[in-house]
Order: structure tokens, then C-alpha cells, then sequence
């Protein structure tokens, strides 16, 4: 067996294209356009690790979807947790969870799917301002 993709369904491919990959750092692998199905999926991976893929599914005709966070979340270990975060802050991407411990932060896509963001290897230092920064919002 193995790992193929992760499959969240989005409103809006324009932003949803903005958050994953502009500023959460991931790459369109392919794009599929279904005119008879009337949806576009794209998948997306980390660089480097194009086994762990996610796929956005935007159907054309607009539905609303609920219950993101009985989804869970996504998880992706990052090189420097407060300069990943920084990154989405100045991007205008609120971070719903700081990394107060130098190790997790939680942020939300534009359809509110969980993103953990996990330092790799040792958890950093506590630093300002990620040490006394609120959560905001839920993750």
C-alpha cells in the first residue's frame, strides 16, 4: 500500500492556489479540467517530497461546504517555524496557533482546512513575539 493524496474541497481555486502556494510554499504538480464533471482538481506538493500530495478539488457550480475542522488538519514539517510563520504574516495569514514553543503553529486555509506547521528536528528556542502571542480564532 501506499500514501497516494489528501483530497479538501475548495470555493475559491484562485485564492485557495494563492494560500497553498504563494505563501504556505507548495507546487502544482498537475492540473485536471473536467467540463463534462463541471470541476478542476489540482494537486500539490512540498518540494521534494511529491509522494505526500494534497488535492484541491474545486467543483464549478458553487456548493457550501461545512465541517472543515471535522477534517482534522494537514501537517508539514518546516526548516525554521518562526520564519515560516513571519513569511505567512506578511502574506496576510493569520496565525491561529503561534509557535510559543519554538516547535507548532496552526493557520487556516481560505476554506478554514487546519494547517499544522511542525519544526523539524529540535523545537527552537521560545522567542518574542511568538512567545506571548493569543491563539486566535480555533485550528
Amino acid at each position: 500500500m501506499k500514501y497516494l493524496h489528501t483530497m479538501v474541497r475548495v470555493t475559491n481555486l484562485d485564492a485557495s492556489i494563492d494560500f497553498y502556494c504563494n505563501k504556505l510554499g507548495l507546487t502544482e504538480l498537475r492540473r485536471h479540467e473536467n467540463p463534462g464533471g463541471r470541476f478542476t482538481l489540482v494537486f500539490l506538493a512540498a518540494a521534494g517530497d511529491t509522494d505526500a500530495q494534497v488535492e484541491l478539488t474545486y467543483n464549478w457550480d458553487p456548493e457550501a461546504y461545512s465541517g472543515g475542522r471535522n477534517f482534522g488538519h494537514l501537517a508539514y514539517a518546516v526548516e525554521d517555524i518562526y520564519a515560516t510563520c513571519q513569511r505567512l504574516m506578511d502574506g496576510g495569514v493569520v496565525i491561529n496557533r503561534p509557535p510559543r514553543d519554538g516547535r507548532m503553529a496552526f493557520v487556516r486555509s481560505p476554506d478554514n482546512i487546519s494547517i499544522e506547521l511542525l519544526q523539524r528536528g529540535q523545537a527552537l528556542p521560545p522567542a518574542e513575539p511568538w512567545a506571548s502571542m493569543p491563539n486566535i480564532g480555533a485550528w
